[in-house]
């Protein structure tokens, strides 16, 4: 399955780790977390790939250029950042019609992402995508989500001070070639994926839940939590 992972951010709260370093290939048990990613989908077949970049782009181009993966990938260089969702809409062509994946490359993940496909292909029949959830220690910062008994998303509190809950989009997303063309034809202004789409398809998200480690890796101690679990 083609993918679009996200990795053009500047990753401003990690500073100064990343000064002279994308977060994207901010090492994890002395890997770049770009390549988790990349050996991680690869390992369930998925690809080719296109990465978006921006900041410290020609590193990311020399990480993918002397990688294993330099002919799956395609880098995408945005020379002003379109959002989340401005990458998705212009790169829709990418997916050539079928199902696709969205991924914000700076989470780190342990989940092997079979069961998320499992669940995205048996998803409710009313469903137009299934998003990754998890259980936040801090769900304040978050965008968290309440989900009706099948699973499916109905309502959204993103970064609510109080939120009615912890469960967490993990901004891991399967779309429906269905979905996408909707997305090309209703939400050709969008910018953010999260504020700007989301909301507008409750009722039709389905919420697969991992109990695998999950963490965005963010902040200085978010990516400390990931080097150490990484390393277990």
């Amino acid at each position: 399955m083609r993918s679009i992972l996200l990795a053009a951010g500047y990753g401003k709260r990690l500073k100064p780790l990343t000064d002279n370093t994308p977060k994207c290939l901010a090492l994890i048990n002395g890997k770049p977390l770009l390549q988790h990613w990349l050996e991680k989908l690869s390992s369930i077949n998925f690809g080719p790939f296109l990465v978006n970049t921006h900041y410290l782009s020609k590193k990311v181009n020399k990480f993918i250029e002397h990688s294993q993966f330099n002919d799956a990938v395609t880098l995408s260089y945005e020379p002003k950042l379109l959002g989340t969702a401005g990458t998705l809409l212009t790169n829709l062509d990418f997916f050539q019609n079928q199902d696709g994946l969205l991924v914000h490359a700076d989470n780190y993940c342990l989940d092997d992402l079979k069961e998320f496909v499992a669940a995205h292909h048996n998803r409710p029949l009313h469903c137009s995508m299934t998003m990754m959830v998890f259980r936040s220690n801090i769900p304040s910062s978050c965008g968290i989500v309440r989900l009706d008994k099948q699973g499916v998303v109905q309502e959204f509190y993103e970064k609510n001070a109080d939120p009615p809950g912890n469960l967490a989009n993990g901004a891991i997303y399967l779309l429906s070639a269905q979905l996408l063309q909707r997305l090309q034809n209703e939400f050709q202004d969008a910018e953010n994926f999260s504020i700007d789409v989301l909301p507008y398809l409750k009722g039709e998200i389905f919420a697969y839940e991992t109990s695998d480690f999950f963490v965005d890796i963010g902040t200085p101690a978010n990516y400390a939590l990931a080097n150490i679990h990484a390393g277990n």
